[in-house]
C-alpha cells in the first residue's frame, strides 16, 4: 500500500472513531480523570513507603510508622476507588461506541442498491457489523484502561527515582525505553497478520453459510466430504494466522518476566551498592524497585492490548468503508401528488381516502390515472457487458392491473425493483404518478408501494408482528381482513392465531402459506400501486383464483403489477407485457397477445398442454 493509500485510509479511521467519540467528551473527561486517580494513589504508595522506613523503622518512631500507614490506606482506597470507577467508565464508553459504529453500519447499508450490497456480500456485513464492531468495542475498552495510564506512569515513575538517585533514574529510564521499543516491534509485526485474520474470518463466515443453507442440497449430492474439506482448509487457514498470533503474545510474555526479573536484580544491585556508599537511604531502594516494578507491569499490560490494536484498526477501516462509501443511488428531495379525496382534497396514502368499511380508496379516484411509468427505460448491471432491459415502455395505471410474464433471466423481477429504486434506469425515466423517481425521497416513493417479493420472506416474531410491518397500528379487525382476504384461513386454526410464532425467515410454515402471510403484510398498506413479483407460484389453482377475486375489491383504486409465470393467473390483466430477453415483444390483452404475439402464443400453449 502506497503512503497516500495508508494516509488517506488512516484518516477515514480516524474521522469514524472521532466522530463516534466525539459526543461523549464529558464521558471521556470523567474516564481520564478516575485512571488519573488510579494511578497517583498507586505511585503515591512507594514513596510513603520509602519515608515510613527511612524515618520511622531507622528511628522507631512508632507514631510516624502509623501516621504514614493510615496516609498509605488512604491512598489506597482511592487508588481502588479510581480503578473501579475508571473500568466501569471505561465498559460504558465502549459499549456506546460499539453501539454507534454498528448502528452506522447497519444505517449506511440500508441506502445500499441492490449492486452496492452484493458488493460487500453478505457474509463480510455480518462479520462486519458483528464480529468487527466487538473487536473495536474491546480494543476501546481495554487500551483505555491499559495504554492511557501508560504515559503518565512512566513520566511520573521515572522523575520519581531521578528524585531519589539520578543513576537509578537513569537505569530505570534504559530499561523502559528497551521494554517500549519491543512493543512497537512486536505490534508492527502482528499489524498483516491481524488483517489476514479478518479475511479468514469473512471467508469462514461465507462457507458456513453456504453450507448451512445448502446443506440438504450437500446431502443430496452426497458431497458432505467435499464441503468438510472445504470448511477445513478455511478453519486451517484461520488457525495457522491464529498460531503465529499467539507465538507473538507468547513471545511478548516471555520477554516482559524476563525484563522486569532483570529489571529488579540490576536496581537492587545498584541500590545496595549506592546505599554502601551512602549516596541513598535503603528504604529508597524499595520505592525505586516498586517504582519500576508497576512501570513494567503497565507495560506488559499495554503490551498485550496493544497486540490488539492493529487488528482493531483493521476492523475501523472495514466498518468505515460500509459506513463512507456512496451509495449508488441517491436519495431525493421531493415528492410524487397525492391521491384525491371524495371531495377533490389531497390526503395522504391511507388516511383520508380510506372511506368504505372494507379499508379500500374512495371511488371517486381517477381511474384511468397512470400511478408508474416506464418511459423508453433501459438498465444494464455495473458489472455487465451489455443492458439486461432494452426500451422498456408502458404504464401501470390506477384500477388496472398490469401483468408482466416471460421467461426466467428476461428482466421481469428486475422492473419490480426498479420501481423500489433498488436500481436506477440506465437511461430513459421511470416515473411515479407523474414523477420521476430519482427526485423523490426513497421513503416517500416506498411508503406509497405495497411490495410482496419472488421469495416470501417473514421475520421471527409472531403472525401479527409480521402484518404490522404493513401498517403499525394496524388493528386486529383489520389484520383479521387481511388475512381473510389472503386466502390464510390456516391461521385460524393455529392454537395462538395471531399470536403464533413465527420462525426466522417463516421456515416453520409452507411456501404457499408464506407467500399467503407476505400478501396479507402488503395488504395492511393502503397503497397506491401493489406489486405482486411472482407471489402466486406456491398456490394451487382453487387458492390462487379465490385470492384474485379477493383482491380485486381491494385494490379497486390502486395499480397493480403481477409479475407471474402462469398464464391463467394474468388472463384478466387489463393488460400484459411480454417479455423476452429484456425487451418488450408484445402488449395488449390476453385475447390481442393470442392473436398477435408469437412469444405469448407460444407460453400459454405450452401451459394449457401441461408443459409447465
Amino acid at each position: 500500500m502506497s503512503g497516500r493509500g495508508g494516509g488517506r485510509e488512516g484518516s477515514v479511521r480516524m474521522r469514524l472513531l472521532l466522530r463516534t467519540i466525539k459526543p461523549y467528551k464529558a464521558l471521556v473527561a470523567a474516564t481520564l480523570a478516575a485512571l488519573l486517580l488510579d494511578v497517583a494513589g498507586t505511585l503515591y504508595v512507594p514513596t510513603m513507603l520509602a519515608g515510613m522506613i527511612n524515618q520511622g523503622v531507622t528511628s522507631g518512631n512508632t507514631d510516624f510508622i502509623i501516621g504514614q500507614g493510615l496516609k498509605m490506606l488512604v491512598a489506597c482506597c482511592c487508588a481502588s476507588g479510581g480503578a473501579l470507577l475508571g473500568n466501569y467508565l471505561c465498559a460504558r464508553l465502549a459499549s456506546y461506541v460499539g453501539r454507534d459504529i454498528r448502528n452506522a453500519v447497519y444505517d449506511a447499508s440500508l441506502t445500499y442498491s441492490g449492486g452496492d450490497f452484493e458488493e460487500f456480500g453478505t457474509g463480510s456485513m455480518i462479520t462486519r457489523t458483528l464480529n468487527d464492531v466487538n473487536v473495536i468495542q474491546q480494543t476501546v475498552m481495554l487500551a483505555t484502561q491499559a495504554m492511557l495510564p501508560v504515559p503518565i506512569i512512566c513520566v511520573m515513575g521515572t522523575v520519581l527515582s531521578f528524585r531519589v538517585d539520578a543513576q537509578m533514574g537513569a537505569m530505570m529510564l534504559a530499561v523502559v525505553s528497551v521494554v517500549m521499543v519491543f512493543a512497537v516491534i512486536a505490534v508492527r509485526r502482528a499489524a498483516p497478520i491481524f488483517e489476514k485474520m479478518q479475511g479468514f474470518i469473512d471467508r469462514m463466515n461465507v462457507v458456513l453459510r453456504e453450507n448451512i443453507i445448502g446443506v440438504r442440497v450437500i446431502r443430496a449430492f452426497g458431497k458432505e466430504r467435499h464441503e468438510e474439506g472445504r470448511m477445513g482448509r478455511v478453519f486451517t487457514d484461520y488457525a495457522d494466522a491464529a498460531i503465529k498470533v499467539n507465538w507473538i503474545f507468547a513471545g511478548v510474555d516471555c520477554f516482559s518476566f524476563c525484563l522486569m526479573n532483570i529489571a529488579e536484580v540490576l536496581l537492587m544491585w545498584l541500590g545496595g551498592n549506592r546505599v554502601g556508599a551512602h549516596a541513598m537511604e535503603i528504604g529508597n531502594i524499595s520505592a525505586v524497585v516498586e517504582y519500576a516494578m508497576l512501570i513494567m507491569f503497565y507495560i506488559m499490560m499495554a503490551q498485550f492490548v496493544a497486540l490488539m490494536v492493529p487488528r482493531a484498526i483493521v476492523c475501523l477501516q472495514r466498518c468505515a468503508e460500509v459506513i463512507e462509501k456512496k451509495p449508488s443511488i441517491l436519495d431525493g428531495t421531493g415528492s410524487a401528488p397525492l391521491a384525491p379525496g371524495p371531495n377533490g382534497e389531497v390526503v395522504a396514502v391511507g388516511e383520508a381516502a380510506v372511506t368504505d368499511e372494507d379499508g379500500t380508496l374512495d371511488a371517486s379516484l381517477s381511474d384511468a390515472a397512470p400511478v408508474a411509468t416506464f418511459d423508453h427505460v433501459s438498465f444494464r448491471f455495473p458489472d455487465a457487458d451489455e443492458d439486461t432491459l432494452h426500451d422498456i415502455d408502458f404504464s401501470c395505471r390506477r384500477g388496472q392491473t398490469t401483468a408482466i410474464i416471460g421467461s426466467t433471466g428476461s428482466g421481469k423481477s428486475t422492473i419490480a425493483k426498479m420501481l423500489l429504486r433498488l436500481h436506477d434506469v440506465t437511461e430513459g425515466s421511470v416515473r411515479f404518478s407523474g414523477v420521476d423517481v430519482r427526485s423523490m425521497t426513497q421513503h416517500d416513493l416506498r411508503e406509497r408501494i405495497a411490495y410482496v417479493p419472488q421469495k416470501a420472506w417473514l421475520f421471527s416474531g409472531t403472525i401479527a408482528s409480521n402484518l404490522r410491518d404493513g401498517r403499525a397500528d394496524a388493528t386486529e379487525a383489520e389484520m383479521r381482513h387481511a388475512l381473510d382476504v389472503a386466502q390464510s384461513d390456516f391461521v385460524w386454526g393455529l392454537p395462538e392465531r395471531l399470536d403464533a410464532p413465527v420462525a426466522q425467515g417463516g421456515t416453520n410454515f409452507s411456501g404457499g402459506q408464506r407467500q399467503r402471510l407476505a400478501i396479507a403484510r402488503a395488504l395492511m398498506k393502503h397503497a397506491d400501486l401493489y406489486i405482486f413479483d411472482d407471489s402466486f407460484s406456491a398456490l394451487d389453482f382453487k387458492t390462487d383464483a379465490a385470492l384474485r377475486r379477493a383482491l380485486k375489491p381491494e385494490t379497486r383504486n390502486a395499480a397493480v403489477l403481477i409479475i407471474a409465470q402462469r398464464i391463467n393467473t394474468i388472463l384478466h390483466a387489463d393488460q400484459i407485457v411480454v417479455l423476452k430477453d429484456g425487451r418488450i415483444v408484445g402488449k395488449g390483452t390476453h385475447k390481442e397477445l393470442m392473436e398477435g404475439c408469437e412469444v405469448y402464443r407460444e407460453i400459454a400453449e405450452s401451459q394449457m398442454k401441461g408443459g409447465e
